[in-house]
């Protein structure tokens, strides 16, 4: 089995040098490295995609025996840049949750972040070219599921040369990604932690996620989805993005943080409708950083995949679908605030598990935060994750 040797020590921001099993199939996106998958890549729905390419980052360095790595799934928007590297120093979307002696940490494990399957940020996704046209493949892109999500990231962590994983670990739709890894691949990991995920996605979810692609949909600037990249569908995306910003935060932090405190710089004279408190900056911030960083496609394809994942197709049930699960431990995190991923369903993720006897910690942290809890109550998530992995 080829290993990835690197001889440098791991520090912070530092990315190893990994020797790839196919070193013709590795380049470099943006910030990223890619490699490209074995072809055809074949859909849980039935689609085939072909030349499939994922980006990822790493951190730390493999051990000689090969069995020091964790692969790191992504939210639904987030790149695989989760932390700073020397290629690129800006931090990571949990860059206080990888490095020597964090949660996540350097000085003992490799860690491996995969951007989606079906993302815009350097794997194969509705934004990308499709070799057997040349064009975006758009709408053209075949439907993708969770579980592709996760047999992706496994075969681009196997191309490293990685056949057997520390742990696995992701939250909200990663979190979702590592059920449907370990339905699939039932042998692959020592440890399996998912955070704010679902085994099945909620009424309530998948209406609130219908209303978001309704406004992409409804867009007369989707064009049925062949938009120029430079002329997207801003308004649609921006009413998607705001509505999902109001559910991944809790009702209780948006009163502790901004109250009614007026929106600074508006005059007095302006328009019965115009935006007027300070809560109402904050959406129409993260609204429009999202329009210019994400692809309206890619959007709707893993809003969707989100909405038709459901563990119990594997065999019936949660806990049937978890039977041949070999992993030494598990670690389900849930936060009480969440409104958009519910505490009761990763209640029922800890109970599929313990229904198979695996040792299963269930982990509820009371932050304030919501949904994005883990993204933010970083001192909680990182004491539960860390001494998890000892």
């Amino acid at each position: 089995m080829a290993r990835i040797r690197n001889p440098e020590p791991a520090h912070p921001g530092h990315r190893s040098a990994p020797q790839h099993r196919h070193q013709d199939a590795a380049a470099r996106v943006s910030g990223s490295l890619s490699v490209v998958l074995p072809d055809p890549l074949r859909l849980y729905r039935g689609g085939v995609l072909h030349g499939v390419r994922m980006a990822y980052e790493t951190w730390g360095r493999l051990n000689p025996a090969g069995d020091n790595a964790i692969l790191l799934f992504t939210g639904l928007s987030p790149s695989a840049h989760a932390a700073a590297t020397d290629a690129d120093p800006t931090p990571g979307w949990w860059q206080r949750m990888i490095g020597p002696d964090l949660a996540l940490d350097t000085s003992r494990y490799f860690i491996v972040c995969v951007n989606t399957l079906g993302s815009c940020f350097g794997s194969t996704g509705p934004a990308s070219i499709d070799p057997a046209t040349g064009q975006r493949y758009a709408t053209s892109f075949p439907e993708i599921a969770v579980e592709d999500i996760a047999k992706a990231a496994w075969e681009a962590t196997r191309a490293l040369g990685i056949e057997r994983l520390a742990a696995v670990v992701g939250a909200s739709l990663g979190g979702m990604s590592v059920l449907a890894f370990a339905a699939q691949f039932p042998l692959a990991a020592r440890r399996l932690i998912s955070i704010s995920g679902s085994a099945a996605a909620s009424p309530f979810a998948i209406a609130l996620r219908s209303v978001q692609r309704e406004a992409i949909l409804r867009d007369p600037d989707w064009q049925g989805g062949h938009y120029a990249p430079e002329h997207p569908p801003r308004t649609g995306m921006r009413l998607a993005r705001k509505l999902g910003t109001i559910t991944y935060r809790s009702a209780a932090e948006l009163r502790q943080r901004f109250g009614r405190e007026p929106l600074a710089g508006v005059a007095g004279n302006v328009g019965p409708f115009a935006p007027r408190f300070a809560v109402e900056g904050y959406l129409e911030a993260q609204a429009e950083r999202f329009t210019r960083i994400f692809d309206p496609n890619c959007y709707l394809y893993l809003s969707s995949a989100m909405d038709r994942f459901d563990l119990a197709e594997h065999g019936g049930s949660f806990a049937a679908a978890l039977h041949a699960v070999a992993s030494e431990s598990v670690l389900v995190i849930g936060v009480e605030s969440d409104m958009l991923f519910p505490i009761d369903e990763q209640a029922a993720i800890a109970e599929a598990f313990e229904r198979n006897a695996v040792p299963t910690r269930f982990a509820r942290l009371s932050s304030l935060e919501g949904h994005d809890a883990f993204l933010i109550d970083i001192p909680h998530f990182c004491g539960e994750i860390r001494s998890f992995l000892g």
